[in-house]
């Protein structure tokens, strides 16, 4: 392969896109609308998809609903059912692929490790996995938040004798019959699988650091005649994402998740009554009570997780793991829970964003140092001293709607961040530092208004506290935030001056 994959010209912009999940699918395609087709994808599986080829656990769904869940420009009308599962998102995220013509341009089993912002050619040197060495005008993240599963350091844990793995890495070879397993976790990976291994397991202890607050899941088939519907009036498709969005905009983005609010109260309640009419054994009514508010960590959704806790086979411990031997687990008590197999059901390295790519910018700055205290971006989006570099699904722009919705936010900013370079004739874009700082004032001042900085350990903060995940105000306000990018926020090198 040519050293240079990419010209540097005032004409032809050349992009390099790192991920070939939802984000950098969404990227690619509508630089293609746009008639930019001289890009790059550069994903590091075999296979497109990102979290959704990544995530094959048992019963591994989405918790947006599934009209929502689909990009405006091609919205999907015969999804299976109203939440939509991993295979069906995965086909779909397929098909895209294919009728846009996107998997010329991806370029698999290829894992970038280091890209360097060349200042006198206004350049990103790009090196991969495999010692090769690229070039682009502009780099392109969509790498996402929810890549790289994370294993606790627990004591004793490479000593396991046993099967492990992570939810993130499900073992499909391995058969769970009459098994004796240890789930670490009790999220939203753990709520869709503890239902359907506890059928099969012989016993399964789950260890859980503190109880969740969930929701009855409104999950239905749709019919052959709804999808009639949808098909012969697409029109119908877009209301009824509309009232998807809105309704989750009111509840939750606007309601529940502000700090002391009347509909977190009122939410507060309705879901400790669903729990009291599920939960009938006594001696798990204190354990599955959530100690801290409603939204602090994320809701989570079922219809079978409370009955699940409640089989014979199934055991929930609270207290804290202490370490983890040849063939048990070993609580704080003292008391020794003998396993053959260990399932982590423990997230995801959520706040460390790019990692563990090296990221170097102007004056040989590291992104990773910059971000020593907590990521932070310029409209989740762009990061100052780091000229043509755009995140997607970058720093506090997590939502409780659509993230799809906050990824084509993302891509119509960047799109016109492009047009201003070819309009303008400019080398690269560099925002300017006290655009960013004040933006991230602000944004930190209102995140603190919300039930995420109560106390709760949650991913979307850093260990220090700060907010780096979510973004704080409705998805409206970031629509009308990143509608268009303006040239008096960035520092601008002129290829004409050069």
């Amino acid at each position: 392969m040519n050293n240079q994959i990419f010209s540097n010209t005032k004409q032809k912009l050349e992009i390099a896109i790192i991920g070939a999940g939802i984000s950098g699918l969404c990227m690619a395609i509508n630089l293609k609308k746009i008639g930019i087709s001289s890009f790059k994808i550069f994903e590091k599986a075999d296979s497109l998809g990102g979290t959704w080829r990544d995530n094959t656990y048992p019963g591994a769904g989405c918790d947006v609903p599934s009209f929502l869940y689909s990009f405006s420009f091609e919205p999907k009308y015969n999804w299976t059912l109203s939440y939509p599962k991993q295979p069906e998102i995965l086909q779909y995220l397929e098909y895209c692929a294919d009728k846009y013509g996107i998997k010329q341009h991806i370029q698999f089993n290829t894992e970038i490790i280091t890209a360097i912002f060349e200042h006198e050619q206004g350049l990103w040197s790009i090196h991969t996995r495999t010692n090769e060495k690229l070039q682009a005008d502009i780099l392109i993240s969509g790498c996402g938040q929810l890549n790289r599963p994370k294993i606790p350091n627990t004591p004793g844990i490479n000593t396991f004798k046993g099967t492990q793995f992570h939810s993130a890495q499900w073992n499909h070879q391995y058969n769970l019959s009459d098994k004796t397993v240890a789930v670490i976790g009790t999220g939203a990976s753990a709520i869709q699988f503890i239902p359907l291994i506890a059928k099969e397991v012989k016993k399964l202890f789950i260890f859980q650091s503190s109880a969740n607050w969930i929701l009855n899941k409104q999950d239905y088939k749709f019919n052959q005649f709804q999808h009639w519907i949808f098909k012969t009036f697409p029109f119908t498709v877009n209301l009824y994402r509309l009232w998807i969005y809105l309704t989750l905009e009111f509840l939750l983005v606007n309601g529940v998740l502000q700090k002391d609010g009347i509909l977190g109260k009122i939410f507060t309640a309705y879901l400790s009554h669903q729990r009291h009419q599920k939960v009938k054994k006594a001696a798990l009514q204190s354990v599955l009570e959530p100690n801290f508010p409603v939204g602090c960590k994320r809701v989570l959704l079922s219809n079978d997780y409370y009955e699940t806790l409640q089989q014979p086979n199934v055991e929930v411990i609270t207290n804290r793991i202490k370490a983890i031997s040849t063939n048990s687990v070993l609580t704080q008590d003292d008391q020794e829970y003998p396993i053959d197999t260990l399932i982590f059901a423990t997230g995801f390295h959520a706040t460390n964003f790019l990692s563990p790519i090296k990221i170097i910018g102007l004056n040989n700055e590291l992104l990773e140092d910059k971000w020593k205290d907590g990521a932070e971006a310029y409209k989740g989006i762009m990061i100052s001293g780091f000229p043509n570099l755009f995140l997607l699904y970058g720093p506090n722009t997590n939502t409780s709607n659509s993230i799809i919705f906050m990824v084509e936010c993302q891509v119509r900013y960047i799109i016109s961040c492009i047009r201003l370079i070819q309009r303008k004739s400019l080398q690269y874009l560099d925002v300017k530092p006290n655009k960013q700082s004040l933006f991230n004032q602000k944004l930190q001042a209102d995140a603190a208004k919300t039930v995420w900085s109560s106390n709760c350990a949650n991913w979307y903060k850093t260990d220090k506290g700060k907010i780096v995940n979510n973004w704080p105000q409705s998805t409206l306000c970031y629509l009308l935030t990143t509608f268009r990018a303006n040239l008096k926020d960035f520092d601008c090198f002129d290829q004409d001056k050069n």
